[in-house]
């Protein structure tokens, strides 16, 4: 559990959830989950076993996940696992034929696994792969599994909640062309689709977060002493949203930085160049 110091505190409020609230809109639900083995994915997981759902949770490390079924079993909900590489064709074709086969369906999909890459392009010239798998599980993924389950959410009247990046909706910076480029393609998808899943009676949520103290952030050095938010407190959010079906959720001083990506956007385009240049980078 990560400990909020004070910046960290005033950067991202507190979070109630009620229980009693969720557990009433989720009972007897079927919920599918992405990315379920660590970070938001597993506390996300933990929260919702204790209601009475059904979690189905999907994820590459099946040995983690089936420690979670294991552990959250104890309180009495029922869990399926379903190990999956979603950039693999056919177990991504086998889990969809589980989703079908599931005698109610899917009322909620959290879409939440996600690949995260930071690189320069100078660095990237021989490594196209670097794109292509972050396009595999970013974006390509999460639409696959939408379009094949809308059938089931919009006969259950139900849910999509994206876990999303705060990049999504400000000036893409250096070193992350790869991880940003995917999360936004979807973003601009899920956000495009909204008012169709909407009119077939389903909602549709988008979380757009900063950095999370996730395994996904360790490779980068410079992330260890940023603030950053607790993946439990993320986990209250999206759990959060299956009641009361809000359809974003920002940090609060997100606005500031959408209006400074406006105003500055000539200058940031024109001073990163001579950062990057001083940084010894584009010589």
């Amino acid at each position: 559990m990560h400990t909020y110091n004070l910046t960290e505190r005033l950067l991202f409020a507190s979070t109630s959830l009620n229980k009693m609230k969720l557990g009433n809109e989720m009972k007897g639900k079927t919920i599918l989950l992405t990315g379920a083995s660590s970070g938001i994915g597993e506390q996300v997981a933990y929260l919702l076993g204790e209601i009475d759902a059904h979690l189905i949770l999907v994820a590459r490390r099946e040995e983690k996940l089936l420690t979670i079924k294991k552990n959250i079993e104890k309180n009495g909900s029922r869990v399926s696992v379903f190990r999956a590489d979603l950039r693999n064709e056919q177990e991504m074709k086998e889990l969809l034929t589980f989703l079908h086969q599931l005698p109610g369906g899917v009322d909620v999909v959290v879409s939440n696994a996600g690949l995260s890459i930071n690189r320069s392009i100078s660095h990237s010239l021989d490594r196209y792969h670097d794109f292509t798998r972050t396009m595999a599980i970013n974006y390509f993924a999460p639409v696959q599994i939408l379009l094949s389950v809308i059938p089931l959410l919009e006969k259950n009247k139900g849910q999509v909640i994206n876990v999303s990046t705060v990049n999504a909706l400000l000036l893409p910076i250096p070193h992350w062309a790869a991880y940003q480029a995917s999360k936004s393609a979807f973003d601009i998808w899920f956000r495009s689709a909204a008012a169709e899943l909407n009119a077939m009676g389903i909602s549709t949520t988008s979380i757009y977060l900063p950095l999370v103290k996730t395994p996904m952030i360790v490779p980068t050095v410079s992330y260890e002493k940023m603030p950053a938010m607790c993946p439990n407190h993320v986990a209250k959010i999206i759990c959060r949203s299956m009641y009361t079906k809000r359809k974003t959720y920002t940090p609060w001083w997100l606005i500031f930085g959408q209006l400074g990506s406006t105003l500055f956007r000539g200058l940031w385009e024109l001073s990163m160049p001579k950062i990057l240049r001083k940084r010894g980078e584009g010589n």
